[in-house]
């Protein structure tokens, strides 16, 4: 990459790097070099389709893309953590699921990802109208940051004769219609069942053969609106739950469904088909919000009698009283990774999937492709050992692989079947031996399931249906294990400085006039990669002593960081969180690096 100096900027900026791929999508076929976005901002946030951080970013761009859409264009860089990711096909489907309005170039083998030298999902890079790199940006809530910065460059490449204002390339994929459309979960009636379409932002009951439509709840279309089956709206609900009769004659409502991308908990009566927000505004859940406010809740459970919530954005488990109408969390930091032990210090990863089973509470923790459970004593790990290592693995529980898993059934016999969606598998784990064994295979990313006399129904979300399959069954799987094919940084033994770096939004600072506006917290993985350096503080420096015995690890980094209006004029000036955390995977060699910098926000 080559740097020149610009007038009024404080260092020379960078000139954007190529962008190479695969292929495009949402463009009508056509590809794109980062010549044609000359003349206009481009910003190219890369992302997975695993990543919850990622899917919060799409819907902060959205009001971004419309409110700039002549002078901006967003590019997604479909860039994989998991060997599914990688496929083709996936990506498509990822992209038409979440509704990406946007063009997305698929970079498979990481080229424009590390050009660009992104660290971490989601990364935000803007680039100026003249092909230089402005700011950098990692995790989300850097919405009022891209505004408050393209606000001020606007007017002035307007004003130098740089801009050249003009249309989206993006071109819409066309989708074939089907009753169904990424369906998420599915829940038995007494005579039919109940399924939550995510892709057609609705709640269908299916009659006993599981195919016809007896009835949709929701209109169909993306929003948040209470009222009957014709007028209520959902956005991507995921999970859902029926309350045992007694508990729904008393609450009013018999179904609780986790209304993901609204962050809220929804009621439905089902013999009016009326629907209520139990808990949520619409809004995410940031630091600091109280339980008022939910995060991407992805699936519902009713255990110990309240209502479990998988709170995959914030890697916690959440639980609702029906009856006091309280949210509260019930385990997890809000840390990202695999550690068992007590619930309130557990880690979780984006927990997607429960199933409640008298004293355990069953869930898929997804982005350590994980099969854990809950119970009086705390949590405990069942198949999976981290953020990076996946794969198909039959076999012992403690050396079986997983890839990805969405969702979790309980069997007759005491075993858990689990949706193994990105191997696009059925798993069965049997608790009396701890062993792994595969039930089906061929699936396109099963998600959830439920059991039905003998059977197992369960949805096949990107094939959007529903699929039977025996009790019984049993399947060869194709075994493979690898690691995330992210590259590892090298860093040196020894000391190593860390810095992340960050920089209040145009016409913010960093406020500490109610307290520490910064927060650094440092572990890794496995625990003597760290000698020194471990912990948490206030400041975003850290002398970290690296063990020079180690070999490799997981270097954990979370960040937050709280900017307010800069203003002395403004009595409550408003604030912004951002907050990113980051899996860094390293080596330790005798030439490696003895500074690690990631950028939080950072303006070139």
């Amino acid at each position: 990459m080559t740097s020149v100096p610009v007038p009024g900027r404080r260092r020379p900026l960078v000139r954007a790097p190529e962008l190479r791929g695969r292929t495009w999508l949402n463009t009508g076929g056509r590809a794109y070099s980062i010549a044609d976005f000359r003349g206009r901002h481009l910003l190219l946030d890369f992302w997975t389709f695993c990543c919850i951080n990622c899917l919060h970013v799409l819907d902060e761009l959205r009001p971004l893309e419309d409110k700039y859409g002549d002078a901006l264009v967003i590019v997604g860089v479909h860039s994989p953590k998991f060997a599914h990711e990688g496929e083709e096909a996936a990506v498509r489907a990822a992209v038409e699921r979440y509704e990406v309005g946007h063009p997305v170039l698929d970079d498979p083998e990481l080229v424009t990802w590390q050009n660009y030298t992104a660290r971490a999902w989601p990364t935000l890079v803007l680039v100026d109208p003249n092909g230089y790199i402005v700011a950098q940006y990692s995790g989300e809530g850097h919405l009022h940051a891209l505004d408050a910065l393209l606000s001020e460059l606007i007017p002035e490449h307007e004003a130098a004769g740089t801009l050249t204002r003009g249309t989206s390339p993006y071109v819409a994929p066309v989708a074939e219609p089907t009753d169904l459309r990424f369906p998420a979960k599915v829940v038995a009636l007494d005579n039919g069942f109940l399924v939550a379409d995510a892709g057609n932002h609705s709640i269908v009951e299916l009659a006993a053969d599981a195919t016809t439509v007896v009835r949709r709840i929701g209109t169909g279309e993306r929003g948040f609106v209470d009222g009957g089956a014709s007028e209520a709206r959902f956005s991507e609900p995921n999970g859902l739950v029926v309350l045992p009769d007694d508990i729904a004659a008393r609450t009013g409502y018999d179904v609780v469904v986790a209304d993901t991308v609204n962050h809220a908990l929804r009621g439905i009566h089902l013999q009016s088909g009326e629907v209520t927000t139990l808990v949520g505004t619409g809004k995410q859940w940031m630091d600091g919000d109280g339980t008022d406010v939910l995060s991407s809740p992805w699936d519902v459970a009713w255990w110990g009698g309240k209502v479990w919530i998988a709170m995959a954005g914030v890697h916690q488990l959440w639980t609702f009283d029906p009856f006091s109408g309280v949210t509260e969390v019930a385990a997890g930091t809000t840390n990202e990774g695999l550690k068992d032990g007590a619930l309130d210090e557990a880690w979780f990863a984006q927990t997607s999937g429960l199933a409640a089973d008298g004293e355990r509470l069953w869930l898929a923790d997804s982005e350590i492709s994980a099969l854990r459970w809950v119970d009086e004593a705390g949590v405990h790990t069942a198949v999976g050992t981290g953020l990076f290592d996946f794969g198909l693995r039959d076999g012992k529980a403690s050396e079986a692989l997983l890839q990805h898993p969405l969702g979790v059934a309980v069997l007759p016999d005491g075993s858990v079947a689990i949706a193994d969606t990105y191997n696009g598998a059925v798993r069965r784990y049997d608790p009396s031996t701890e062993t792994v064994e595969t039930m089906a295979t061929g699936l396109a990313e099963p998600s959830g399931a439920v059991v039905v006399g003998n059977e197992l129904l369960v949805v096949e979300s990107a094939a959007h249906r529903l699929t039977r399959i025996p009790l019984g069954a049993s399947a060869v799987a194709d075994e493979f294990s690898t690691r995330t094919q992210r590259p590892p940084m090298e860093l040196a033994a020894g000391e190593v400085t860390l810095e992340v770096v960050f920089t209040p939004p145009p016409g913010q600072k960093l406020d500490d006039r109610y307290g520490p506006s910064t927060r650094l917290l440092v572990s890794a993985t496995p625990d003597n990669l760290l000698r020194e350096g471990a912990g948490d503080s206030t400041d975003l420096v850290r002398r970290l002593v690296i063990d020079p015995h180690a070999g490799s690890g997981v270097l954990h980094v979370a960040v937050q960081a709280v900017s307010c209006d800069d203003s002395a004029e403004v009595e409550f000036p408003a604030c912004h969180m951002h907050r990113q955390d980051w899996g860094v995977p390293v080596t330790v060699t005798p030439g490696g690096a003895n500074r690690l910098e990631l950028v939080l926000s950072g303006a070139k």
